[in-house]
């Protein structure tokens, strides 16, 4: 069947076995197919598990001049789009990122940078699927670094898998990076911060400096409205902290990534 597959049609009242499927190359080797049979006009119809492609029988005449169906497979996920709750969400735009922040409210939110080459963000992944199930009133952004590579540089992210935690109108309370080695870190700070409790003031978001830069380089277009004043006081020192830099990546100021 020629043309990619794009998307998958459910035809009711299809009664699936399998059998063997001849691969498209017809040289005497076979793969595992669902055959779908007494299911479409009394023909037999193919799909092959590994979602490369699908046989299908020949058209049967009493078709319909105007009836016609396309029968394809879905491609399977990608890793970093896999097992996600409710509560996490795929950040594509700096305005994306800085509009969620402030619409948190006082709920604890946990921006997540990943890359889809970075070996210790894909093993942690399955586990902060789990984690945030846990805490289903906390926000987990997910922030594709290779989509937002210039974003990211602005907030001077300079290792993978990194967190930044934010809660109300404290703003950013803590940042770190994490692998499943190191995942007790991440652990610690949830239970530190993401404990209900009443917050003073709207939420803030990014630092004004942070936000000053998006907007320097274009990646941000605000109303001085959207941009929250800076807390009273002495601002906190944030430490990033970290013990276990195994399976972390390194990103350098030439653009290329190094494993540490």
């Amino acid at each position: 069947m020629a043309g990619s597959l794009k998307s998958v049609l459910c035809v009711p009242e299809m009664k699936g076995v399998s059998v063997p499927c001849p691969s498209k190359t017809g040289k005497g080797k076979s793969r595992g197919c669902s055959v779908l049979t007494n299911a479409f006009m009394g023909e037999s119809i193919a799909l092959d598990e590994k979602a490369s492609g699908c046989c299908m029988s020949r058209t049967s005449t009493n078709f319909p001049g105007h009836a016609k169906a396309t029968i394809c497979v879905s491609k399977a996920l990608k890793w970093w789009k896999k097992s996600l709750k409710p509560n996490m969400i795929e950040i594509h735009s700096a305005q994306e990122l800085v509009q969620s922040l402030l619409n948190a409210g006082d709920s604890l939110v946990v921006v997540h940078f990943f890359s889809p080459g970075c070996g210790g963000c894909k093993a942690l992944h399955p586990k902060i699927c789990q984690i945030a199930e846990l805490y289903p009133n906390a926000t987990f952004l997910k922030v594709n670094y290779e989509e937002l590579k210039t974003m990211c540089q602005s907030l001077r992210i300079h290792v993978l898998p990194f967190f930044r935690f934010y809660r109300g109108a404290e703003g950013r309370v803590c940042s770190f990076s994490c692998t499943n080695a190191s995942i007790k870190k991440f652990k610690d700070a949830l239970a530190k911060h993401g404990n209900e409790r009443c917050g003073f003031g709207p939420a803030k978001g990014l630092d004004e400096s942070e936000l000053e830069n998006l907007a320097s380089i274009g990646e941000l277009s605000v109303n001085s409205s959207q941009i929250p004043c800076p807390k009273q006081g002495k601002f906190e020192d944030l430490v990033t902290e970290s013990h276990d830099f195994s399976g972390v990546w390194s990103i350098a100021s030439n653009n290329s990534r190094v494993l540490i």
